[in-house]
């Protein structure tokens, strides 16, 4: 799967016309697609020095942020969608982050590398972490500060009071909507502001 065919399927999910917030943006090329294609306006967030000056030649509006520093800089549901691909295993305050992404906008969109794989878990069933496509690192040199499963996020979208209104697998290039756990590489998952628990 490329790429560029996992962003379409993930933009997918962006309503038309949202006003649009990507944590992680990169080179911005996601958030420069939903405007040409969708209308949509907003902003990207990148702290790499490399990646922002090709936002701009995007025609992307960017923040050079660190996302540990949080989104204090953003009012309540300031956006419709707020995106996090493939940012969540790079966050030392996950949890903080979410309900972040869940106070500054009305729909949160994340992805990440799922650890659950059934491929992964044969690596780790022979005594080594797994060195994949997704996860394409050593344990000694991944940019990566943890790991998740598709479930570990259920969980973890419960515990922050986050209403999953969607949540599938892609493998390469495919939506895996049975046993996303076990057969997708990458989990997606759609929420909104739910109760947020104590």
């Amino acid at each position: 799967m490329s790429e560029k065919s996992e962003l379409e399927l993930i933009a997918a999910m962006v309503p038309a016309g949202s006003r649009v917030l990507d944590l992680g943006c990169n080179s911005g090329e996601l958030l420069a697609w939903l405007q040409t294609h969708k209308g949509c306006s907003g902003y990207g967030i990148e702290i790499a020095d490399a990646d922002v000056p090709v936002c701009v030649e995007r025609g992307v509006n960017v923040i050079q942020l660190n996302l540990e520093e949080g989104l204090a800089l953003f009012d309540d549901q300031s956006f419709d969608v707020v995106l996090q691909l493939d940012t969540l295993q790079h966050l030392r305050n996950t949890e903080k982050m979410l309900r972040e992404t869940a106070r500054v906008g009305r729909i949160g969109i994340v992805s990440f590398p799922n650890f659950a794989h059934w491929p992964n878990r044969l690596h780790v069933l022979g005594g080594r972490m797994p060195v994949t496509r997704r996860m394409p690192y050593e344990w000694y040199d991944t940019p990566n500060i943890r790991v998740g499963t598709f479930a570990d996020f259920e969980v973890l979208a419960g515990k922050c009071g986050l209403a999953v209104t969607d949540a599938f697998g892609l493998h390469r290039g495919r939506v895996v909507r049975r046993w996303p756990n076990l057969l997708a590489s990458v989990a997606v998952f759609r929420f909104e502001h739910g109760v947020l628990a104590d």
